[in-house]
């Protein structure tokens, strides 16, 4: 997986805005939000949110990490990308996108729409 592929999948949904912070971290958002975040320092990782429930097993798995300052929030850190393959690259990131998306305030959904 390479940035840019990462970066079609993120811009390929809804109202999603890219930022650069830190200077080399491409943070994709939904309503100002991050849900995923690839450093643009080699080599590529990307960091991003699963569910509570997932956050331990994946964990486990070699090549992925807790995400340094918000493991606590059940951020990942994958470093080694080659860990997925595109279609779980794609579900993840749209499950993350989905799990920022929905604790996102009423009033902030409603300007999205």
């Amino acid at each position: 997986m390479d940035i840019e592929s990462i970066r079609n999948i993120c811009t390929g949904l809804p109202y999603v805005t890219e930022d650069i912070k830190w200077e080399k971290d491409l943070c994709f958002l939904i309503g100002n939000k991050m849900f995923c975040v690839a450093n643009l320092e080699l080599p590529l990782t990307v960091s991003f949110k699963v569910p509570n429930d997932a956050f331990a097993d994946l964990c486990n798995l070699p090549g992925i990490v807790p995400a340094p300052y918000v493991a606590r929030y059940s951020w990942i850190l994958v470093e080694d990308t080659s860990r997925f393959t595109s279609k779980q690259w794609e579900h993840y990131i749209m499950q993350s996108y989905n799990l920022v998306k929905e604790k996102l305030p009423k009033k902030v959904l409603t300007q999205l729409n």
